[in-house]
């Protein structure tokens, strides 16, 4: 993981469990090894499993980069909130959250580049799509909120049968958002189940009680300037709110050379 990317995370787990919640990371063999070298494994208070061992081998990991995140949802038997690593949730969301069936980040555009027609997928023999509708606004799951355990083992399994069938695409964006953002809508309103955002979609830039980095990691990535400047914001927060874990920063060589600004 890259130094920004770190210290979102350290950030997204630090103030979700100074708001009261319970937190895991849910990785494989790998992530929790690179994780508790660095001095992490104390992050989540709910702590570090490993689901993603278990991701079939038939889900192409870099056509479908986000499919280890679906199969961790679909090993959750209760309702739970999956954030993004790259997003910071500042504020205590349970009382919204208390009478939504689904909760998500935020909608997104039907663009034909990101979210083309059902031609436009090559599928295996015996597939088909069933009677969606496709003129439903996807949703960005950056964060994720699915009360119905029936529906979201629905929606994973029918994200799983979509990775699995599909035959090969030299893209790698278009598959995984629809197997993971476009199916999520299409699914609930199959099903009319309500989706609430968080936030809107056309003032994507008016974050306050969500901090999502998405959008800003290729300026981060372009500018050593931008990256010095995010990653020097993370750790004054950090030192300021989260004293104790101040010093464990030394023990993360990603950031190292951040600390001595």
């Amino acid at each position: 993981m890259e130094d920004f990317d770190l210290l979102t995370m350290m950030l997204s787990a630090l103030v979700w469990k100074k708001n009261g919640g319970s937190i895991k990371m849910l990785t494989d063999s790998a992530g929790e090894e690179y994780f508790r070298s660095r001095g992490l494994g104390e992050l989540w208070n709910g702590g570090i499993e490993t689901p993603l061992d278990d991701v079939p081998a038939d889900i192409d990991p870099f056509l479908f980069w986000a499919g280890g995140k679906l199969w961790a949802l679909k090993q959750c038997n209760e309702p739970v909130c999956m954030v993004d690593c790259d997003m910071i949730v500042w504020r205590e969301y349970s009382d919204i959250l208390a009478d939504k069936e689904i909760a998500v980040a935020h909608r997104e555009t039907i663009s034909p580049e990101v979210y083309p027609d059902k031609e436009y997928f090559r599928m295996k023999d015996g597939y088909s799509f069933p009677d969606w509708d496709w003129s439903i606004s996807p949703c960005n799951t950056a964060f994720l909120y699915i009360k119905d355990m029936d529906f979201k083992n629905y929606y994973i399994d029918r994200s799983v049968e979509f990775m699995t069938a599909l035959r090969e695409d030299s893209n790698v964006v278009i598959p995984m958002v629809f197997a993971e953002q476009r199916l999520l809508s299409m699914c609930a309103a199959e099903w009319n189940k309500p989706i609430f955002h968080l936030l809107d979609q056309y003032h994507l830039k008016e974050q306050r009680d969500i901090t999502h980095v998405w959008g800003h990691k290729s300026q981060i990535r372009s500018s050593k300037a931008e990256r010095s400047a995010y990653c020097g914001r993370c750790i004054d927060r950090i030192r300021r709110d989260f004293p104790d874990w101040a010093e464990r920063l030394w023990g993360i060589p990603e950031i190292i050379n951040h600390l001595w600004n």
